[in-house]
């Protein structure tokens, strides 16, 4: 059976993404580490202790073809400084989910994320012919929602008490997508971001 999600290497100017493997584990935590982004509550960033696991669960969901986990280098020094993923994908109705996305502290309101956003987003629509592309985020984050919507996806709505988090607080979650009519736009629009940022 031919998988949807192939292991792909993405390259930009500035980043590139590789697919995640194990033997990441040790420049993730120190990825991580910048910033301490494992404080922040409304998301969950892989620590020192849970890592291994972390990894572990993207490799099973990748067999299974529905995760395809990438590590966030930069170009420049060959460093990782975060990770992204597509997930929750539906090979069936050709869409999927872009998510589990964080970088170093000092990486975060650079041209990082938009550069990374461009390169999944045309290989979901251009190499897997994607209809539609989701992204999630936390009620709460509301850097995420900001930077989303600053993508060119549309809000679609909340899931209320969408998860119940390892502390016992419910999440509602803020659904946002890019369907495949609006691709041509929101991909102008990117790349004329990156330009103006170089």
């Amino acid at each position: 059976m031919n998988k949807w999600l192939s292991k792909t290497e993405l390259h930009g100017e500035t980043i590139s993404l590789v697919p995640i493997v194990s033997e990441h584990n040790e420049a993730i935590v120190e990825a991580a580490s910048d910033g301490k982004l494992w404080e922040l509550w409304y998301t969950g960033i892989p620590t020192r202790t849970s890592v291994n696991e972390h990894i572990a669960f993207a490799l099973s969901e990748y067999e299974a073809d529905r995760v395809l986990a990438f590590v966030v280098v930069e170009n420049a020094s060959g460093r990782i400084i975060g990770s992204t993923r597509y997930l929750n994908a539906k090979p069936e109705h050709r869409r999927l989910e872009i998510g589990n996305t964080w970088y170093s502290a000092s990486f975060q309101r650079t041209r990082v994320n938009t550069e990374c956003k461009l390169l999944l987003l045309t290989h979901a629509f251009e190499q897997l012919n994607a209809i539609a592309v989701e992204f999630r985020t936390h009620w709460h984050n509301h850097a995420s929602r900001a930077a989303l919507s600053r993508l060119g996806a549309k809000q679609d709505g909340v899931l209320r008490n969408h998860q119940i988090g390892a502390d016992g607080i419910y999440r509602d979650t803020v659904v946002f997508s890019i369907i495949e009519s609006e691709w041509a736009a929101a991909k102008k629009a990117l790349s004329f971001k990156l330009e103006r940022s170089s």
